[in-house]
């Protein structure tokens, strides 16, 4: 039996997930045997405690947090270790680690189609997952002539939020409105939330507001909700247990990096305006999101706003960037991929029709064109382990 040493949090919903994954490979697999350690152990024992604790109770492998201390430690062991990177990526042990450059491409790509030409970037000071996030976003960013903004802490709570507050205070009230700001995470995204409460800054009429990890209570304590990208954590945790069996059995022999994918976005009200000018299109925009798992035609628009089809279709495409018609695909395309992660076992069909689709007819080529993947491709990767 592989027996497991866990010196990770077990608070966060990341962690929850991550384990949940962990714990679902080790059914399929094992059985194995986990335990962990409480933070303060460290702070009673010292490093040698956590050695002789780990030496006594005969751990194969261990899984640890590289926060603010130092892992390298645990190379005394002779075991595999993998670390949850957190300022660095570990040089010495394999890595629980994230295509952070990735989420931020996707925040700015997601901002972008909203048609905002102002992005904001909150991160966390010294951190790896903050900084190339900021990164990702900034590199998407200026590709498409957009006006970037930065402003990062190193702490979220304690003195350090008090000493910092004026200054984010003085950063939100300094930008350019509207904004799409983008938080390196959840509870980032929910300091900003309360801080433009404060200073009375309109989310997300002004600034539009976007974190990451899909922390549901984390996202609901703010006013509006965050919406926040979805990461495939549990998926993460799986592939955590195949490496850790890899390892402890011979298979692998040399640090390999797990890497964490994001997803998707969960829409919530902080993200819910476009950076539309002319107000018919605006009405036209919110209509449509609200209908499009309806049948939806142009004949139908034109009579919400005093527009002919003409002019509707082209001063749509001027504000929106695309077609009415590509902007209604696009609306139920992202409800489909959303069906398929949370109903995974529905029919194809079945969710088509939910999605506004009258037919399947060409809709694994067009769920391609704007996910990258076919709907079967997609739920493959992205499906939440089960």
């Amino acid at each position: 039996m592989i027996r497991i040493l866990l010196l990770i949090d077990h608070s966060s919903k990341f962690s929850r997930r991550l384990l949940r994954g962990l714990l679902q490979y080790s059914k399929d697999h094992g059985p194995w045997l986990f335990y962990r350690l409480p933070s303060y152990y460290k702070i009673l024992n010292g490093e040698e405690g956590i050695l002789k604790w780990a030496r006594e109770w005969k751990a194969d492998a261990v899984i640890a947090h590289g926060d603010h201390e130092d892992t390298s430690f645990l190379k005394c062991l002779n075991i595999p270790v993998v670390v949850q990177n957190y300022k660095n990526r570990s040089e010495d042990f394999s890595n629980l680690t994230g295509d952070y450059r990735g989420a931020g491409r996707i925040a700015a790509q997601f901002f972008l189609q909203r048609r905002y030409r102002n992005f904001a970037f909150y991160g966390n000071k010294g951190v790896v997952w903050s900084m190339e996030r900021a990164e990702g976003y900034k590199e998407e960013v200026e590709k498409n002539k957009g006006n970037f903004f930065y402003f990062e802490t190193e702490a979220l709570n304690g003195e350090e939020w008090s000493s910092s507050h004026e200054k984010l205070d003085q950063w939100l009230l300094s930008l350019p409105r509207p904004v799409a700001l983008f938080a390196c995470d959840d509870h980032f995204a929910l300091q900003v939330s309360l801080t433009c409460k404060l200073n009375n800054i309109a989310v997300p009429d002004e600034i539009a507001l976007l974190g990451v990890d899909n922390d549901d209570l984390i996202c609901n304590l703010s006013d509006p909700p965050l919406s926040s990208i979805v990461q495939d954590v549990e998926k993460g945790g799986y592939e955590l247990g195949k490496l850790l069996h890899n390892l402890v059995t011979g298979k692998c022999t040399k640090p390999y990096n797990v890497i964490v994918n994001p997803a998707r976005i969960e829409l919530r009200q902080s993200t819910e305006k476009y950076n539309v000018a002319n107000e018919y299109i605006r009405e036209l925009v919110q209509y449509i999101e609200l209908s499009y798992t309806t049948a939806l035609s142009i004949e139908a628009l034109t009579r919400i706003v005093p527009l002919s089809r003409r002019n509707l279709e082209t001063k749509f495409k001027t504000e929106m960037g695309i077609s009415v018609y590509q902007f209604i695909l696009k609306c139920r395309i992202e409800h489909l991929a959303n069906l398929l992660l949370t109903h995974p076992r529905g029919s194809l069909l079945d969710l088509a029709t939910r999605s506004g689709f009258s037919d399947s007819h060409n809709l694994s080529r067009i769920f391609k064109k704007f996910m990258n993947y076919t709907p079967t491709e997609y739920l493959k990767k992205f499906a939440t382990i089960k």
